[in-house]
């Protein structure tokens, strides 16, 4: 028993759990200073297709309803950062071609989860922006694309997805994301 507790010990000191967890194969990781605006530039190319939406209109996640699901069946691509505590950070999808039609989300998850959809069963926030169906009142929509989305009292990682509608799965943007 006393060898277990040792071997346990010594591969929990090795080994620390929130080391071994990270960010699956094509996120990119994006550095963000308070006070600051990083752009980066992202493809939908490079993105995946995700077959399964189902997540996104999950009351524990409630990123965007089912009925817009045809708005984020083209590839996605996943960005991912941090947002310190006493936080607000305003993301933006600006396509290069501002004909294209792009969608946006972004959600909340805790420092040690890299939970990546379909798979995200919950989250603490998730926010999405998309081509509207009709006009809004006082409001116009050109190609670009923002949600914010804040930390309180703790950090979190935020995961970013850039989609396109059906059918769409390429397309160059530039993602500019501002921390307060």
């Amino acid at each position: 028993m006393r060898k277990l507790a040792m071997l346990f010990l010594v591969l929990f000191v090795a080994f620390p759990l929130s080391a071994q967890a990270e960010w699956p194969e094509g996120v990119a990781a994006v550095q963000v200073e308070k006070g600051k605006t990083v752009e980066v530039k992202g493809n939908l190319e490079t993105g995946k297709l995700i077959e399964d939406l189902t997540f996104a209109s999950k009351s524990s996640v409630a990123c965007f309803p089912a009925t817009q699901n045809e708005k984020f069946r083209g590839n996605h691509v996943f960005f991912s950062t941090q947002i310190p505590p006493q936080s607000i950070m305003k993301i933006t999808v600006i396509p290069d071609d501002t004909s294209a039609d792009m969608s946006l989300y972004a959600y909340e998850i805790g420092t040690n989860n890299f939970t990546l959809p379909p798979d995200l069963a919950q989250c603490v926030t998730c926010e999405a922006e998309h081509k509207w169906d009709r006009p809004k009142k006082g409001k116009t929509q050109d190609h670009t694309r923002t949600v914010s989305v804040n930390a309180i009292r703790n950090p979190y990682n935020v995961v970013i997805g850039v989609a396109g509608p059906t059918g769409v799965t390429a397309g160059a943007f530039t993602l500019k994301i501002e921390l307060q």
